[in-house]
């Protein structure tokens, strides 16, 4: 949105305080939320993690502020080869891995679907971020159960045995996914929840109970609950 009017505004000049009100705004915005989380913490499977605060999709107001560092611990306590489903990650931390994603054009960034994706050897450790709710959703043709067989697929052919795959997803985005975490229908591990407790957009780790009815992008912007599943396969 920004480079939009910015270039709006380098063509029509009158478009320029436009542009200024917008960045100014934002930067309060953005400033204000990284003076509240900078020294708070929240709790996950009883470690603690700094709240992650980011310009890039403003992480500070939505599910990326405790999905990001929580996923970030478990790379950098991986030793081994690693995959990404879905271009997050590489905006926010530097390091040697391997990523697919359908639609994101990057560098060395495989434009693959996940459901076909095949790599000719196996990985120790797969990470997706707020990445699967998307399958066979937000796509055409829509296929709600496609979802399941690109989980299928990771499992199956793209994680090695003794490897682990940590999948967070916002409840809400995908019924059917949803369903799938809810009654443990497809084995993706342990899994486990975070709830947004506030405007602030501050979380807690909650049950199954306590997220149960929770939507997508209400009370709050984006996702106000997340499941964590995480699976190591034998």
């Amino acid at each position: 949105m920004a480079n939009s009017l910015l270039r709006k505004g380098l063509k029509n000049p009158h478009h320029l305080p436009h542009f200024i009100y917008w960045k100014s705004k934002h930067f309060f915005i953005q400033s204000y939320f990284q003076l509240k989380h900078g020294t708070k913490t929240f709790k996950f499977q009883g470690h603690l993690y700094h709240y992650y605060c980011n310009n890039y999709n403003t992480t500070w107001n939505n599910e990326r502020v405790v999905e990001i560092p929580i996923v970030w611990e478990i790379i950098k306590n991986n030793q081994g080869k690693v995959l990404e489903v879905g271009n997050v990650l590489s905006h926010y931390h530097h390091f040697p891995h391997d990523i697919v994603d359908k639609y994101e054009k990057a560098q060395g960034v495989v434009n693959q679907d996940i459901v076909d994706f095949c790599p000719p050897k196996p990985y120790d450790l797969i990470v997706s971020v707020s990445t699967l709710e998307h399958v066979g959703v937000d796509e055409e043709p829509k296929d709600p159960k496609k979802v399941l067989r690109a989980i299928e697929n990771l499992i199956s052919n793209c994680l090695a045995p003794g490897g682990t795959m940590v999948i967070t997803v916002p409840l809400g985005h995908n019924p059917e996914l949803d369903k799938l975490l809810k009654q443990g229908v497809i084995d993706v591990g342990k899994v486990n929840f975070m709830k947004r407790l506030s405007k602030n957009n501050f979380w807690k780790e909650s049950d199954l109970k306590d997220v149960q009815d929770m939507t997508y992008d209400f009370p709050f912007p984006r996702g106000n609950a997340i499941a964590i599943a995480i699976k190591d396969k034998s």
